[in-house]
């Protein structure tokens, strides 16, 4: 699930793959795509501290399947 990383200063980054961030103890790294490519251009680094929140991008909360009636 896409989500996006809101950061202390006001920015923000999106994380569209899982195989686009590193969690590590003291950083994350997250890469970022170039606009219509499936190959990061550049990363960036973060020190944990500062993400404020993460949100879902899509705005659904959760991993909520939906209920099959019988």
């Amino acid at each position: 699930m896409p989500i996006r990383l809101f950061l202390s200063d006001g920015s923000r980054h999106d994380v569209r793959h899982p195989e686009f961030i590193f969690v590590m103890q003291r950083e994350i790294v997250i890469a970022t795509a170039s606009r219509g490519g499936d190959i990061p251009e550049r990363a960036v680094f973060i020190d944990p501290i500062h993400i404020t929140r993460i949100e879902p991008i899509n705005g659904k909360k959760g991993h909520a399947r939906p209920r099959k009636v019988r």
